[in-house]
């Protein structure tokens, strides 16, 4: 995400780090690259022309030219635009409603009907909603299967009628079951076209005068670029929804869409998706995606993806068997699969400031665990809970059993040991035998 727009402002605004002589030349030289990236990245050409021209001036008026750090002051004010370019505040959505009721829109293959699971499972788990998913797409049934599939796979209910031909019926018949069945958010996926059509722009605009939503959402693909912020224009001239969904950013995308949208709408992004997991959907934050396009990155949502991952029970129990030496290879597994909860690795990386950069061009896997796992779940319940029972034959059979080589069975072990004598340590303060002991891991 953001990979090619990272490396470009970085070269652009190189020349102005440190303490080297700036003036008014290179600025512009530097505002006109800035300029040349966003448009790379398919920014529309009047939306990067006036964002380069705001830097520029900000830069020449908050006296750049003579400032102790210029470099920081330009990278700082090129943040900040980025930030409002993209929404400037946070924006949440509406639940006031009894039932809360959430109309999705969006052009057929945008990620619609996926990220209506997302949504409801969003609200199910983070903010204790009871969410009911209503199918009002009457052409294609394959997409009342898909979300019945997807509500079976995160336990919420789904109402549908394949008899019923009518939108607006089912719709109406969904809020009427929710408020019968105690549900407190109805999420409405409806019909998309593989193009902008009248009659799918009067049949939406039909259920939204009909259901008076609190809420309606326009779902894209972050991947189509600048045409994705032509059709969200397309939509809201009829639909005047609240806010967007980008979805895919996790793709190969170069983030035309998630820069310039909100200045063509005036509408805000509220969610992304981020994967194709369930739990692949983050909340738009404006001014941590600024942070991660200029590789500083986002370091709260990688705290906040942890915390919500982090079970204090079973905490309590790791930092009993730390103190005891009873620390094993199944407690290693748990805390594994905690971390791949968290979400794929890709994204999870682009999140630790410097790492986008520093592993540009690697394939991360997001099955990056899998060998650990193979190698584990090839030993002896007992062997698991006593590692130091692994001799020479031990390993030999569970690098057979796992399709592993013997050098990656004794990596693993050893990694294993030193990370023991780590947690050891920070439990007991020993701060400094611990950066040593990293030291001597690099």
């Amino acid at each position: 995400m953001f990979d090619n727009l990272s490396e470009k402002l970085d070269k652009a605004l190189h020349t102005l780090r440190g303490h080297g002589q700036i003036t008014e030349i290179n600025v512009a030289e530097t505002t006109k690259e800035v300029r040349r990236a966003l448009l790379d990245a398919d920014v529309n050409f009047k939306i990067a022309k006036e964002f380069t021209n705001r830097v520029k001036e900000r830069a020449l008026g908050q006296n750049v030219l003579t400032s102790l750090q210029p470099g920081q002051l330009m990278v700082k004010i090129v943040k900040d635009e980025l930030t409002e370019l993209m929404g400037g505040e946070t924006e949440g959505i509406d639940l006031s409603g009894t039932p809360s009721v959430i109309l999705m829109s969006g052009l057929q293959g945008s990620g619609k009907t996926t990220f209506s699971g997302k949504l409801a499972n969003y609200l199910k788990t983070k903010k204790s909603k009871k969410p009911l998913l209503v199918a009002c797409d009457v052409y294609r049934p394959a997409a009342i299967d898909q979300l019945h599939i997807v509500g079976e796979q995160i336990e919420v209910d789904v109402y549908y009628d394949k008899d019923n031909k009518d939108p607006v019926a089912i719709a109406k018949a969904g809020i009427a079951k929710a408020k019968a069945e105690g549900h407190n958010v109805v999420i409405i996926d409806t019909a998309g076209r593989l193009a902008v059509d009248e009659k799918m722009m009067a049949e939406i605009s039909e259920i939204h005068n009909a259901i008076q939503p609190q809420e309606t959402l326009f779902v894209v693909d972050a991947m189509t670029g600048q045409d994705a912020v032509n059709t969200a224009k397309a939509f809201n001239d009829v639909l005047n929804f609240d806010g967007v969904i980008l979805t895919k950013l996790d793709g190969d995308t170069r983030g035309g869409a998630a820069i310039s949208i909100k200045s063509v709408v005036d509408k805000p992004i509220k969610f992304i998706g981020t994967g194709e997991k369930m739990e692949a959907i983050d909340v738009f934050h404006p001014s941590r995606m600024a942070d991660r396009i200029l590789g500083m990155g986002d370091v709260i949502s990688l705290v906040e993806r942890a915390q919500e991952q982090f079970d204090e029970e079973e905490a309590r129990k790791i930092q009993k068997k730390i103190a005891k030496n009873k620390f094993g290879f199944d407690d290693f597994l748990s805390q594994i699969q905690q971390i791949k909860k968290m979400g794929n690795m890709k994204d999870l990386m682009g999140m630790i400031p410097g790492a986008g950069k520093a592993l540009k061009g690697l394939d991360i896997d997001d099955d990056a665990f899998k060998h650990i796992e193979a190698i584990i779940h090839s030993m002896t319940p007992d062997e698991r809970s006593n590692p130091s029972k692994l001799d020479v034959s031990r390993k030999k059979r569970i690098a057979k059993g796992s399709g592993r080589d013997m050098k990656e069975v004794n990596q693993l072990l050893k990694q294993f040991d030193q990370m023991g004598k780590m947690m050891k340590m920070m439990q007991g303060g020993g701060g400094k035998k611990m950066m040593q002991m990293m030291q001597n891991m690099q």
